[in-house]
Order: structure tokens, then C-alpha cells, then sequence
């Protein structure tokens, strides 16, 4: 498929391409007279900190690089090798659609743009990333959404009218980036080791590096219960939730004082933000799921897509989500998209299908909304935030309660009642659905 999506956001870029999800945060590393960028630069920032770079995503633009990295003379150079490793690793897609942060000032976005310019693909849309994020959830007054970038952190208010998000302001919180959130939370950790071993794995560059790469699966135990243990070097040592609390200090800090307070505010945390120790009980917040970008961009892309004409940063959207019908994310980050982490329908679902109402209806208006997809004489609930049909489509719910067919890139075909159909199709009560492998599915209503 052509189209491919590409998330900006440098702690962590990721780019969909069919069934291909790559995942490549902002570091660079010189290595023998080249770039290499992603997981094996960011392992190689405590070993080698003289060759990588961390910053041009942040500070995009065409001043000389300072200090020298290789051949680049600045950082849209390395912006520039960036796309084109992740263009080259990602299939070779014709086209990308950009969902980039709020904190890309207008000169930076028209750097970017003539940068793609000179890349093997072009941009076909740009949304404000926050505001696609947002328009998932529901809220009775402003929606905030941090961001967790490597160097800073970014507050972003929305508006929600129920109808439509928009973002209002973004508010920069310096040193409140992921890199300086790991500084403390490492040295909370190299606390304890010295404490309890008098081993210190910040004295050696290759232990310091082992620390930094235990960080998400130690904040992840910490998340699910009190206390964990981390092993470095033969040294072992227990670390407990209320060690690395006072690392997310500072960013609850400048949250708490920049969020309204009442008013149906609501607040979303990176899955990132999420995984500190305290910071979500502490401010009554909602941690976004980790696919939650990728849905809204399958929810939005013909609205966005802008092929014919110059590219505007889109930073109003369709609410997707009303007060009555919220996407509310669990209370923990999902590490992988919330359809595989739910538990497998009951033996008892066949039995439910057969009070459902399975007679195509003439119209739309007049037909029972369709409440569960039937496959394999199993009966599995819809979900407003989208239900998986393989083959690359979905079902997502609409505000007027209708079921809508979207395609992701790379889509196999699909037949709506013998017919083929297109993303953006409406699918009601009784319709058939065909996937090109021979899998099948029936949309029903199980009455109460």
C-alpha cells in the first residue's frame, strides 16, 4: 500500500505501513562515518554519549550543529537521514500522513515539509497529535493531553464542545523531559543498589547503560505491585514504588499548576508518563492506550488526507467520542492494543447469538443498531473505539450510533452482502462481511 502513517513525536516516532509498526525514538549515532538511528542509538547514549544525538527533533532548524556529529551540518540533516532510514526500513511507502506535536513552531513545520520535499515520498496530511489523541475521549469541559518528549514535556488544552475538539494552547514544561524524568529515577535506583550492595552501576559506563535499559520493565513492576527487585552486574536490589515517586515530583508540579481544576476537566497521560510511579492517582488522570494514535488516524484519515492542495496543520477534529459514549482507557497503560488483551468471550456467547436479530433491515434509520459481530458462532461485543475483522478492518462506532468500515493501508478486500465495499462504508444490523482469506462475519443485535 502507498499510504503510510508517521508519528512525530521524538521520544518514541512510530510509523504504520500495513501491518508494520516500527518504533524508532530520536536518537542518532555516528558510527563509522554513518547514522544510525532508533532502539541501537538510544543503547549506545550512555556508552558512546560523544556520538549521539538527541536533539534535532527538538531543535529543528538550519543553524550549524553545535556540537559536530559526522557529516551533518545541522539538524535537519539528521531529521532528513531519520526519515529516509525509516522510509527504507518501513517498505518504501509513496505517501505518509504526519501527526506531529503541538510544539513545532510554523517555521519548523515549513522545514519539514521542504525536508520531505527532498525525501522518495510525499506528505499528504498533518494533523496537531494531541487533538487526534483527544478526539477518542469524552469530556464535560476541557481536555488536557501531556506529552512526554525526550527534552521537555508539553501540556495541551482542547476544547470539547461534544460535538468537536480543538486545541485551545500548549504550554511547554522545561525539564520535564523523559531524558531528565530517567536521570531521576536512575539515580533513585542507584541509590538503593549503593544502600543495600555498595555497588554503584554508575561508575562504569556499561552498568550505567544496563541501568538505563532495565528502566520500563522495572517502572512496569512497580506499576502492578509495591515492589521489584533488579539484578545488574550480579548485584541485586529491591526497589519500591515510594523510592521513585519523588522522580515524577517536579512534573506533577508543573501539571497541578497549569490544569483547571473541576469543570469536567479531564486529564490524558502518555503511556510513558503512565509507567511513574504515583503520578496517575495523584492527579485523577486518564493514561492513554498504546495504540490510541494509530485508531485515530484509521478514524480520521480521509478527513485529513490533503493531496491536492498545500498542507495544513489540522488542529480540529470531529469529536469521535461523546459524554454518553466515552473511549475511556483502563487505569493502566496497555502495552499492546486493548482487542488482544481482552479476555476471550465466554462459552456461553452461541447461546446469546440466538435471541439476536439476524433479518436484514431495508434502511439504515429504521434498523436496530447492531450491538455484537458474530464469527464463528461465537458472538463478540462492538466496540465504539473499534473492533478488529482481520485482514487490515475495523468497525468504529459513529455519533449516531451507525458502525463505520475502515480500511487500514495495506487492507485485504472485503465484501459487504456479495458487494466490495470501501473504508468509510456504513455496515447495519444483518449485514454479511467476506473477507478475501474466506473469513466470515455476520453484524447482529442481541436483545436483552
Amino acid at each position: 500500500m502507498a499510504l503510510a502513517w508517521l508519528d512525530l513525536h521524538d521520544s518514541n516516532l512510530q510509523l504504520w505501513h500495513g501491518d508494520l509498526h516500527l518504533r524508532s525514538p530520536g536518537y542518532a549515532l555516528l558510527e563509522a562515518g554513518q547514522y544510525r538511528f532508533g532502539q541501537t542509538a538510544r543503547a549506545a547514549a550512555r556508552l558512546r554519549p560523544r556520538d549521539v544525538s538527541t536533539r534535532y527533533w527538538w531543535q529543528l532548524n538550519t543553524d550549524t550543529l553545535q556540537p559536530a556529529l559526522g557529516p551533518a551540518r545541522h539538524t535537519a540533516d539528521l531529521v532528513h537521514a531519520h526519515l529516509q532510514a525509516l522510509h527504507r526500513e518501513s517498505g518504501a511507502p509513496e505517501e505518509l500522513l504526519l501527526a506531529a506535536s503541538g510544539s513545532m513552531r510554523t517555521e519548523q513545520v515549513a522545514l519539514l515539509l521542504g525536508i520531505i520535499q527532498q525525501c522518495p515520498f510525499a506528505a499528504v496530511g498533518l494533523v496537531n497529535r494531541s487533538v487526534a489523541l483527544a478526539s477518542l475521549y469524552a469530556a464535560d469541559g476541557p481536555l488536557f493531553h501531556l506529552e512526554v518528549q525526550l527534552h521537555q514535556a508539553l501540556l495541551s488544552e482542547i476544547h470539547h464542545d461534544g460535538h468537536e475538539v480543538a486545541l485551545h494552547k500548549t504550554t511547554a514544561l522545561p525539564g520535564c523531559g523523559l531524558l531528565a524524568l530517567q536521570e531521576r529515577v536512575v539515580e533513585a535506583a542507584a541509590s538503593a543498589f549503593i544502600r543495600q550492595t555498595r555497588f554503584d552501576p554508575r561508575r562504569r559506563a556499561e552498568t550505567e547503560q544496563q541501568l538505563y535499559d532495565a528502566l520500563p520493565d522495572t517502572l512496569r513492576s512497580l506499576r502492578d505491585s509495591t515492589e521489584t527487585s533488579l539484578s545488574l552486574n550480579g548485584y541485586h536490589a529491591r526497589l519500591t514504588r515510594t523510592d521513585l515517586q519523588a522522580a515524577s515530583d517536579s512534573l506533577y508540579s508543573a501539571i497541578s499548576g497549569n490544569v483547571a481544576q473541576g469543570a469536567g476537566a479531564r486529564l490524558l497521560l502518555d503511556p510513558l508518563a503512565g509507567l511513574l510511579p504515583g503520578l496517575q492517582t495523584r492527579l485523577e488522570a486518564t493514561v492513554l492506550q498504546a495504540d490510541d494514535l494509530q485508531r485515530a488516524l484509521a478514524r480520521h484519515e480521509p478527513r485529513l488526507l490533503q493531496r491536492a492542495e498545500a498542507l495544513v496543520f489540522v488542529s480540529r477534529l470531529p469529536a469521535a467520542a461523546s459524554t454518553a459514549t466515552s473511549t475511556a482507557a483502563p487505569t493502566a497503560p496497555a502495552e499492546e492494543p486493548a482487542a488482544e488483551l481482552a479476555p476471550p468471550p465466554s462459552s456461553s456467547a452461541p447461546n446469546d447469538a440466538a435471541s439476536a436479530s439476524l433479518e436484514p433491515q431495508a434502511g439504515l434509520q429504521q434498523t436496530p443498531v447492531a450491538t455484537h459481530l458474530l464469527r464463528a458462532a461465537e458472538a463478540h461485543p462492538l466496540q465504539a473505539a473499534g473492533t478488529s475483522l482481520g485482514g487490515g478492518w475495523s468497525l468504529l462506532g459513529s455519533d449516531d450510533g451507525a458502525w463505520e468500515l475502515h480500511a487500514a493501508p495495506g487492507a485485504q478486500a472485503l465484501l459487504r452482502n456479495a458487494a466490495s465495499c470501501s473504508s468509510g462504508d456504513i455496515a447495519a444490523t444483518g449485514d454479511h462481511l467476506q473477507l478475501a482469506d474466506g473469513s466470515e462475519a455476520l453484524l447482529i443485535r442481541v436483545c436483552s
